[in-house]
């Protein structure tokens, strides 16, 4: 998300007459991160702004404590100080270096080369023995309404009709697929079992499944590019670096986890609240 400047810094709510702005939205963007993906696009300014209020109000509340007073703030205020340019050289360096058209140009090839799935669209009944759904399957062959049989023989009361609307294959149980995505359209099949029951399967439709659109995963296509270019970043900073760990069960935590091949936290993860 691009910063606003000061041109277009709107104020978009306030809290006991404090402006919030859009910039703090845009701040607290950069401090949630990969956590906004969860969300759908028209819901996270939404959910920034949720975040900001609240921050807003502890903040306001601290200060009517005192708090700003206390022994180790200053200390708190120049951590935040630190953490707030490595936000800026992280917007400026990993998340500004990633492109949309290079999350384009992914999402372009992966399709190309993408396949879509067939899905299919069918009815079954469920019956308990073979001999049950013998009789069903006659019945249908001599004219009888699917939906209607279903309704009167079916165990399956969750589907309406016995319609299961449209699958893609992993979605069934495999004796029910390979019967299902093996039959022509309009065709019924013979009885199927599988660990319920006996199926008569009808199929109404078969279609290639959507391929996903580029707005559609935009956004984690360009999470993942941000997570590689950290990575990429990170490392040549830490090369670069001359990095003592002075503190000796930290250092041998360290020790070991490098010896198990645990990469250290890129720079956009985010700790989980509870920690």
């Amino acid at each position: 998300m691009p910063l606003a400047t000061a041109a277009d810094d709107a104020v978009v709510a306030r809290v006991d007459g404090v402006d919030i702005k859009q910039s703090d939205l845009d701040f607290a963007a950069s401090e949630v991160g990969p956590r906004l993906g969860n969300y759908r696009p028209e819901d996270r300014k939404r959910v920034l702004l949720q975040f900001v209020i609240e921050n807003e109000l502890m903040a306001a509340a601290g200060k009517k404590e005192n708090l700003d007073q206390t022994d180790n703030f200053d200390a708190r205020v120049k951590y935040h100080q630190r953490r707030a340019l490595r936000d800026a050289y992280f917007d400026a360096s990993i998340s500004g270096a990633v492109e949309e058209a290079d999350a384009k140009k992914i999402y372009e090839d992966k399709i190309a080369k993408t396949k879509p799935e067939q899905e299919v669209h069918a009815r079954h009944i469920l019956v308990g023995t073979e001999d049950e759904a013998k009789k069903v399957k006659e019945r249908l062959e001599k004219g009888e309404d699917f939906a209607a049989v279903a309704k009167e023989t079916s165990k399956d009361t969750n589907a309406e009709g016995g319609d299961l609307g449209f699958f893609s294959r992993g979605q069934m149980l495999k004796p029910f697929e390979e019967a299902a995505f093996a039959l022509d359209v309009g065709k019924i099949s013979d009885p199927v079992q599988t660990q319920f029951g006996w199926h008569i399967i009808k199929v109404e439709e078969k279609r290639d499944q959507k391929l996903p659109s580029f707005d559609e995963v935009k956004e984690a296509i360009k999470t993942q590019l941000v997570a590689q270019k950290a990575q990429a970043v990170v490392t040549d900073l830490r090369n670069g670096a001359e990095i003592e760990i002075v503190d000796p069960d930290i250092k041998r935590s360290m020790d070991d986890a490098a010896m198990r091949g645990e990469a250290p936290p890129l720079p956009d993860e985010e700790f989980d609240e509870d920690h």
